[in-house]
């Protein structure tokens, strides 16, 4: 199973690179209709920019460490997402990098994961949404998610860079084609989500395919189709 997996995620690797590319306007059009101005959005900015405050206050050493933990903690995710059995994960004492170990050959997924996939986010909204089955959302909650978007936007920029291994891995052209409007998606989720959770996600991915085929009518309707 686990090979089959992987060939299928090989066989998509291209094609989804292309769709990324071609939704990339999609992506930035949908922010025009995100509510910012609402009181759910303020605390989310607060908290986004309370994040690059507390940022600029940190140790160098423990930064770089919640990131390399973060980034081997992603691959490991997408490793056991794709029935790979994770081995082992560590850290460099000196905070140089990480490696992580698993069984099967892996995938493209598996290695450019850390550099659009907000893990930590991803597991906050999850016990975001447990708590809120109880209690009702409120402020502070959708600032704790405007911290974690600042914490997935500085570590993919802090990742991104010529000396970065996994990057080659699945080719640069690649990256340039996928990278841009996975990152955009992501965060398009964590703010839907701000305001209406998972719903607000299942609405947003209807938005791009509208935005996608109302774009797509525009181009063709340009070229005189």
């Amino acid at each position: 199973m686990q090979v089959l997996i992987n060939r299928f995620i090989e066989l998509c690797k291209w094609p989804i690179a292309v769709y990324m590319l071609l939704s990339f306007p999609a992506y930035i059009q949908s922010l025009a209709y995100f509510k910012f101005t609402s009181l759910q959005y303020v605390a989310l900015f607060g908290g986004f920019f309370l994040f690059f405050i507390s940022r600029s206050m940190m140790d160098g050493s423990v930064k770089a460490n919640m990131e390399i933990v973060a980034h081997e903690f992603t691959h490991a995710f997408f490793a056991l997402l794709t029935l790979h059995k994770v081995k082992r994960i560590s850290v460099e004492g000196d905070n140089s990098g990480g490696t992580i170990a698993f069984e099967g050959e892996g995938n493209w997924l598996i290695i450019i994961a850390p550099y659009f996939f907000p893990l930590f986010g991803m597991v906050y909204m999850i016990a975001m949404s447990v708590y809120t089955s109880f209690a009702p959302s409120n402020l502070i909650l959708n600032g704790v998610l405007g911290y974690f978007i600042g914490y997935h936007l500085d570590t993919v920029g802090s990742q991104i860079h010529e000396k970065q291994t996994d990057l080659p891995k699945v080719s640069y052209k690649f990256c340039a084609l996928f990278l841009p409007s996975a990152n955009l998606w992501a965060i398009g989720s964590m703010l839907a989500f701000n305001t209406r959770g998972w719903d607000g996600i299942a609405t947003y991915m209807k938005l791009i395919q509208y935005l996608n085929a109302k774009n797509f009518d525009y181009v063709m309707a340009l070229i005189g189709f």
